[in-house]
């Protein structure tokens, strides 16, 4: 088995874990639905995102809708299921939008955890519909919440060229621990920042790279997507360059065992986190705007902005950035008009000569 493919079990093998494990606080009928729904394809990581979500709806139901709550979830009778009205799954919702866990935490939704949280309820409540083991589905009736269109947050192609001059160059205000930590890494944040901005692959994706994915006769990386399909993704000189720089470098380190054939490595020499990269981006980007909260998640939006701009193309922007279903990309690409409503401010002059 391939070091790639290990990375790739081993987050496998940690969903199974957190399953299992949030199985165990659910009423005992939702195995039925973890294990149906797996056999129709479902991802270890949406089991637990349903996982989640039936902990929070069956937490509602047990505390505020039942007149005799149970001790435990685990006890809760699938019986339940038909007892549940369209106007408790209404209230639901609404509970959502604020509401403290069994620890005290506070939790807020807006209309798009509420959306997804609905979206799981209905498969949950579809799946038991239809395999006839209770007789109403009173989710599928309940009015999805109306999403309001955000603008897309992403970097101006001079704040991505500004970025890059931070992390090449560093911070002369920066104190001298974090230039030398600065000076210790750059290649590598280099490398790892032009590879989401010039590709638009997923963190996730970025981190999962082996040695071997990185074909420089193709200028192309090999990729695993979400649900495991493995694909192929180009890049341009800029991203081989700083690619070509990191792998001078990386080939000087060994890396701890087990993490031998990891692309990106950590400080520590293992294979560098989702979360490693996360914090690199919110401290390079924090130089650049103080206006926006970006993420890896928005590099990638810079770029199908980018690339949207110059090809005009959503169906390319739809195949590069691995979007299942197009509508999901022209949703986020096609109504991108900021620019040409800045440009009609200063059209109309209101003292001519």
């Amino acid at each position: 088995m391939s070091a790639e493919l290990t990375y790739h079990k081993k987050i496998e093998i940690k969903n199974k874990k957190k399953l299992a494990e949030l199985e165990q606080k659910l009423p005992a009928f939702c195995a039925v639905f973890f294990v149906g729904m797996a056999q129709r394809g479902a991802s270890s990581r949406t089991l637990v995102a349903y996982a989640y979500d039936m902990d929070i709806f069956f937490n509602y139901i047990n505390k505020l809708i039942l007149e005799k709550p149970y001790d435990s979830l685990r006890k809760i009778p699938m019986e339940i299921l038909d007892k549940i009205k369209k106007f408790d799954i209404e209230r639901y919702l609404s509970y959502l939008e604020y509401y403290e866990d069994e620890e005290g935490r506070e939790h807020i939704n807006d209309e798009c955890g509420k959306k997804r949280k609905l979206s799981s309820l209905r498969s949950f409540y579809n799946y038991f519909y239809e395999s006839e083991l209770i007789k109403t589905n009173p989710a599928s009736i309940v009015h999805v919440p109306k999403i309001h269109d955000k603008n897309i947050i992403r970097l101006d192609p001079d704040e991505s060229a500004k970025l890059l001059d931070i992390i090449e160059n560093g911070d002369s205000q920066s104190s001298k621990h974090e230039q030398t930590y600065h000076k210790k890494n750059k290649i590598r944040d280099l490398a790892l920042i032009t590879l989401l901005l010039g590709t638009g692959i997923r963190v996730s994706e970025c981190v999962g790279l082996n040695l071997e994915d990185v074909d420089f006769d193709n200028d192309a990386i090999k990729i695993t997507r979400k649900g495991g399909n493995e694909a192929t993704v180009y890049f341009g000189e800029e991203v081989e360059e700083a690619l070509m720089e990191y792998m001078d470098e990386r080939m000087k380190v060994i890396p701890k065992p087990g993490n031998e054939n990891a692309l990106f490595l950590s400080m520590q020499d293992k294979r560098i986190s989702v979360r490693a990269v996360e914090n690199l981006v919110k401290k390079y980007a924090s130089y650049v705007t103080t206006l926006k909260k970006i993420t890896p998640h928005k590099l990638r939006s810079t770029y199908g902005t980018e690339l949207y701009k110059e090809s005009g193309d959503i169906y390319l922007v739809a195949s590069v950035l691995g979007h299942k279903d197009v509508n999901t990309t022209r949703k986020h690409y096609a109504n991108m008009d900021e620019d040409q409503k800045r440009k009609a401010a200063n059209m109309v002059k209101l003292r001519k000569g």
